[in-house]
């Protein structure tokens, strides 16, 4: 095996080990890679240093792991935010790693850029733009970015003109450049080869730069030669060859191939949610969701090796949501399906989708054949059964060792040397044959089997598991009403937005939202479903009073609780939160959160009392303990800018936003996107056995499961809990908890009798219907 090393202009730096022997024929759809080590450093960091300082500087990801990937198998990617999944995936993609060959192909969808100004920014200008009105539309970018088409077209436009033109040495001339440019993209792909390599395989590489360099240079200068240098018979030979690429590239964008490649697009994007008016709009007009959209379109339509998507749920419906697990369930119905490697804090979703899990965890990966709720059964057995067999053995041991020590006292006091020898030897024995007695298989244990190589003792230790320091979310007590009342209420409102054709005349468009009728009292457990478009954030604004767009009419009465503390978590806070660290580069989480209790408290010495009256007592120990307890501690809270902060920490720093103000009601708004999976247990955890009433919109069944209607699957609970638990939700003395799941369709609001498996079952009939099953 052989150490190799790169650095990518990226800042990753990647080493690995690889096999020696040169294999004809890979399979690209595996990866087998050992040894594998990445580390992450800032610009500054690697910047003019040794590979190995500049390692040590940065982050690292992986220490000596495997990364395994069998042929047509659906991992799912899991751990905390942070601990470096989007990196590892960026590092398979851009083929960082050596031994990936490039000849893999690798699609990939990347975790949208939350706040990104150059995202935000082109929406908003692009589609007032003469560029967004000409640009190429949603259905033609999508099929572009899986075929390439537009770079083929380019090379046909070039060669034809050529070839039809007067001058007989312009099919010559195009064609060498073409050829140059060609020569230069792979003149690329060998330096990243060289680059990466290190012993006898680099030095290989670095030969075959030097090479082709040689032929670049050649073919460069052959593209600057002068006509008069130009042979008849090399005119001859390279118009025919021209005219040859032009055929082979006619080929590729042949009209029956694209029409079938377009359809394919077609019924992909229907899928995403794109209407057939959608598809025609410009790329470039698409807002941020939606664009997230365009790109998983265009990976799931191109044809790959190995297939990557980190969080492709962020901005889909349940619809979407549903016809995409069944697309990918689907992909293993191809004659050769590519490997799928998913990020997603979509329970339901990942685990009816992937085959397997891979673990990053303590700088390795691990994996398992199951989905998470059979991974944490089967921790929490093992870590049971080693329990029990560790304490089984110190039992033992103790009554051994009682033995032998009597033995000892026996010997010594009659002078018997047998006895004295018999004693150590059992001595020994027990020190080297205590520990495991099965091996992993659950076999029995052999040495030379099981335990290769020279050890202290014959037995491997019994190591019992550690549970990690799960993420614990502590809601803080809601305050007293003082006299009771429902918190909100909403009667018989109407709401519609202005007509976008007449704004000056604030013509009423058709309702958004249609005799409404909707009451919240204290503890209810309220879940509102609907897909994209239906009206939800435009409900839970009116909820939560924010100021209506101008022009907009409403109807009806909206009545608040006098004493009401809400909490509300906005679909687009994360954006909000970037946005506000890019205009004040040096603001943290402790900062602004210290800033905010801050005015609150000047507002309340003043007299405001109310919600500023909480903030009183808090210090920045208080502030570091509750971002803390959300999973942004120390340093993370107070040395790092709002900019640089991941979308996961950003959500963790908006709950502790609302959280400090000690809400009797919260509302979330698509609360769960870009948080891990362990994060999104912990606040549903939470959220179930809170005093305070929850309204929450969101596409995640599990997530609205757990906190609307109480479900405990998952969650590994004992029976004592659960006891607990059928007590807290109980009926209490003027204090009901009502647990209700509303759907939101056609601008009208109704309750579902059966809950989230009812509209998850009407989901399941029309993808049925857009699938054609």
């Amino acid at each position: 095996m052989t150490s190799i090393t790169a650095e990518s202009v990226s800042t990753i730096l990647v080493s690995c080990k690889q096999t020696r022997f040169h294999i004809e024929s890979p399979n690209y759809r595996e990866l087998d890679i050992e040894g594998l080590n990445i580390t992450v450093t800032s610009g500054a960091a690697g910047k003019g240093k040794g590979k190995g300082k500049a390692a040590a500087e940065g982050t690292e990801i992986l220490s000596n792991a495997k990364l395994r990937l069998k042929a047509g198998s659906r991992y799912a990617l899991v751990r905390r935010n942070g601990s470096g999944k989007s990196t590892l995936l960026r590092a398979i993609a851009e083929k960082l790693i050596p031994g990936i060959p490039e000849q893999t192909r690798v699609s990939i969808l990347q975790q949208t850029r939350i706040g990104d100004a150059d995202t935000d920014d082109l929406a908003a200008s692009s589609s007032s733009s003469s560029a967004a009105r000409d640009g190429p539309t949603v259905l033609e970018y999508v099929v572009d970015k899986a075929t390439a088409k537009s770079e083929v077209e380019q090379e046909i436009n070039s060669l034809s003109a050529a070839v039809n033109s007067a001058d007989p040495y312009s099919p010559l001339r195009a064609l060498r450049k073409l050829r140059l440019e060609r020569m230069q993209k792979r003149l690329f792909v060998l330096d990243k080869d060289a680059r990466l390599r290190s012993g006898a395989r680099g030095l290989q590489a670095r030969k075959a730069l030097v090479e082709y360099e040689k032929l670049v240079a050649q073919a460069a200068a052959l593209n600057e030669q002068s006509t008069e240098d130009i042979s008849a018979e090399t005119l001859q030979a390279e118009t025919q060859e021209a005219a040859d690429m032009l055929a082979d590239l006619q080929l590729q964008v042949e009209p029956s191939r694209m029409a079938d490649i377009e359809s394919r697009a077609k019924k992909i994007l229907a899928g995403l949610g794109f209407t057939d008016a959608y598809m025609t709009k410009t790329a470039a007009s698409l807002s941020g969701g939606w664009r997230m959209r365009s790109a998983l379109a265009a990976a799931l339509l191109q044809e790959t090796d190995i297939l990557i998507l980190d969080e492709p749920t962020n901005f889909l419906d349940l619809l979407g949501i549903i016809w995409l697990q069944r697309h990918l369930q689907s992909l293993e119905d191809l004659p050769a399906p590519p490997t799928l490697l998913l990020v997603s804090h979509d329970r339901d979703f990942a685990s009816s989708v992937c085959t397997d899990l891979l673990i990053l965890k303590d700088k390795d990966l691990t994996y398992f054949h199951g989905d998470l709720p059979a991974y944490e059964s089967a921790r929490a057995e093992k870590k049971l059964y080693l329990t029990k067999m560790k304490e089984a053995q110190e039992k033992q041991k103790a009554h051994m060792q009682e033995t032998i020590r009597q033995n000892l006292a026996q010997g010594r006091k009659n002078d018997d040397q047998n006895k004295i020898r018999q004693a150590k030897s059992r001595q020994k024995r027990l020190e080297n044959r205590a520990g495991m007695q099965v091996n992993e298989k659950g076999g029995r244990f052999k040495l030379n089997r099981d335990l290769a190589g020279y050890h202290y003792s014959a037995r491997a230790e019994i190591v019992v598991p550690q549970d990690e320091r799960g993420v614990s979310i502590a809601l803080p007590d809601p305050p007293d009403m003082r006299f009771p009342g429902s918190l909100l209420s909403l009667e018989k409102v109407t709401f519609r937005y202005a007509s976008a054709t007449s704004a000056t005349s604030a013509t009423a468009a058709p309702p958004t939202l249609q005799d409404i009728t909707l009451t919240v009292s204290p503890r209810d457990r309220i879940g509102i479903l609907g897909l994209n478009g239906a009206g939800k954030s435009t409900l839970i604004r009116l909820l939560v009073g924010a100021p209506p767009p101008p022009g907009s009419r409403q109807t009806g009465t909206v009545t608040t609780h006098p004493r009401l503390r809400l909490g509300y978590y906005s679909q687009h806070a994360v954006e909000q939160l970037q946005a506000l660290g890019r205009a004040e580069p040096a603001l943290t989480a402790l900062a602004l959160l210290a800033r905010e209790t801050a005015a609150a408290a000047a507002a309340s010495a003043a007299g405001g009392g109310g919600v500023e009256a909480a903030a009183a007592d808090l210090g920045e120990p208080a502030l570091r303990g509750l971002l803390g307890s959300l999973g942004l501690p120390g340093r993370l809270a107070s040395d790092v800018p709002l900019r640089r902060l991941s979308g996961g920490q950003l959500v963790r720093c908006e709950l502790a936003r609302l959280l400090w103000r000690r809400p009797g009601l919260l509302v979330l708004d698509e609360v769960t996107t870009h948080l891990d999976y362990e994060t999104v247990a912990a606040l549903r955890a939470a959220l179930r056995v809170w005093e305070g009433a929850v309204v929450v919109v969101s596409h995640d069944r599990w997530f609205v499961r757990g906190v609307v209607e109480g479900a405990r699957d998952d969650e590994g609970d004992g029976e004592e809990d659960g006891e607990e638990d059928e007590e807290e939700d109980g009926e209490r003395e003027g204090a009901p908890r009502r647990r209700t799941v509303y759907k939101l369709a056609s601008g009208k609001l109704s309750v579902l009798e059966g809950g989230v498996q009812q509209f998850e079952e009407g989901m399941e009939r029309r993808v049925r219907k857009l699938m054609g099953d």
